[in-house]
């Protein structure tokens, strides 16, 4: 009996231990990338001695995961920084850490005549995020740096990303603006890229990288559970990396990825890696500060609320 006693005294504190470990509740949609890295981080045992551990809740879209988190049902989701400061702007204290570097891309057939914006007119063009979509309005303003009135000139087909890609594929659309994964299956059935978010924006005469998505999270509990958020941001990093550079660790997640030939997992691997956010510090915030003044004025308040500048607190320091 006293040895029973002693055995249970020596374990009562890995058990409280074990329960101090606070919960990162993460707020995922099944077919995300967030959802890869969750998946590879436990393939890779990188959560077996976390100083955390992780509750993957399942989102359908972007806007659940927006609306989990207001409410407090998850601690993080995967969105873009020009929300977070359109809701700091409305006293939600929301913060942003990167996640990616990779944004939509403008796709036409590979016979397509469409060579430059300007071939665009008179055409229909498909838009995946409806006419607030932050790829669309700088876009726009491409154009009109080049002469070229995409909003009157194209006839604009607006909807949810895979409706959109099978009118592109029906040929019902001449041109599709889609978000990234959805242009990688495309782009391995033949599809030629004319431009990419991130060249989009080079070509507005922004040169520096700018992350299009990132964790976005409470700053008061990202404040309250620094350690360990900052151990799973480090972590999910190397899941990342793994995955780019570990044939096997890739294969393991390919079912996440809807992939349905070698050629789309090899584009979508590939897109993905592009994505790796190598640098972030003031030089690529200015720049996104640069990027937000433009689309307020494109969007005329709408897309970023009335705040003609980022708010401060919007991007979060793990330092």
């Amino acid at each position: 009996m006293k040895i029973c006693l002693f055995a249970i005294a020596v374990l009562l504190p890995q058990f409280a231990n074990a329960e101090e470990k606070p919960t990162i509740r993460i707020g995922a949609m099944a077919a995300g990338t967030l959802n890869w890295e969750l998946a590879a981080m436990r393939n890779q045992g990188l959560l077996d001695n976390a100083e955390f551990n992780v509750e993957n809740i399942a989102v359908a879209n972007q806007q659940a995961g927006k609306v989990a988190l207001q409410a407090g049902s998850v601690d993080v989701i995967v969105s873009d920084w020009i929300w977070t400061s359109s809701m700091r702007g409305t006293g939600t204290n929301l913060s942003f850490y990167p996640f990616s570097d990779t944004s939509g891309v403008l796709l036409v057939p590979a016979d397509s005549p469409i060579k430059s914006l300007a071939d665009l007119k008179g055409k229909k063009l498909g838009i995946a995020g409806g006419e607030l979509d932050k790829n669309w309005l700088l876009l726009q303003a491409l154009g009109q740096q080049q002469q070229v009135d995409l909003n009157a000139g194209v006839e604009k087909i607006y909807g949810a990303p895979p409706l959109l890609s099978q009118q592109l594929l029906e040929k019902r659309v001449d041109a599709l603006l889609t978000f990234w994964q959805f242009a990688a299956h495309l782009e391995a059935q033949g599809y030629r890229a004319l431009l990419s978010g991130e060249e989009i924006i080079r070509q507005l005469g922004i040169n520096e990288t700018v992350p299009s998505i990132g964790y976005v999270f409470k700053q008061d509990w990202a404040d309250q559970y620094k350690a360990a958020f900052k151990q799973f941001l480090s972590l999910s990093k190397q899941a990342h990396d793994t995955l780019c550079s570990a044939d096997t660790e890739w294969q393991k997640i390919v079912p996440l990825t809807d992939a349905t030939s070698p050629k789309e997992q090899q584009k979508l691997r590939e897109r993905y890696c592009q994505g790796r956010v190598e640098q972030w510090g003031p030089t690529q915030q200015n720049a996104a500060a640069k990027i937000y003044a433009l689309l307020h004025q494109l969007s005329n308040n709408k897309l970023t609320g009335q705040s003609a500048q980022i708010q401060a607190g919007t991007f979060w320091s793990a330092d």
